[in-house]
């Protein structure tokens, strides 16, 4: 997925170059909401989601209570 987002930016930077304005702008816009929909998608994640494995969130450092 993170390819297809790429090389529809690489297209809309070459769209935008050649002189088609309109159509680097529908390839931008098409790329922000694969982007977004990517994103969503790994944050929903069943799999990762909302866990994300590699920050550490707890204070080891703090006296535990009770």
């Amino acid at each position: 997925m993170m390819t297809l987002i790429f090389a529809l930016m690489c297209a809309a930077l070459f769209l935008a170059w050649r002189g088609s304005p309109r159509a680097a702008l529908m390839c931008l816009l098409v790329t922000l909401a694969l982007s977004i929909g990517l994103f969503l998608f790994e944050v929903y994640s069943p799999e990762y989601g909302f866990r994300m494995p590699w920050i550490r969130v707890s204070l080891p450092f703090l006296p535990s209570e009770g």
